[in-house]
């Protein structure tokens, strides 16, 4: 009998996805995402916005400000870089 789940999407250690916003692409190879999560404050129950921002790889320099992307989770590439764009979402008018 094995170990694994029939459905890979059931893993437990799967890598986290995120979509945000990309805030700056100064660096060569790397975007800066704003990834805006929605929690309810514990006390009083109110939705509250946390803005986190990711530093992301783009080998290809191909994301503009203002793009909507999804990243993933990857290896650490440098000393704050730990995602990878996956996919342009929606690109900035």
């Amino acid at each position: 009998m094995s170990t694994e789940s029939a459905n890979p999407e059931e893993r437990p250690n799967r890598r986290k996805v995120r979509e945000g916003l990309v805030v700056s692409t100064t660096m060569d190879k790397t975007a800066v995402v704003a990834v805006v999560e929605r929690v309810r404050h514990r006390r009083y129950n109110k939705t509250v916005q946390r803005t986190k921002k990711l530093y992301v790889h783009d080998e290809q320099n191909d994301v503009r400000i203002g793009d909507r992307v999804r990243v993933a989770e990857t290896r650490p590439l440098s000393k704050t870089k730990r995602w990878r764009l996956v996919e342009v979402v929606e690109r900035a008018r």
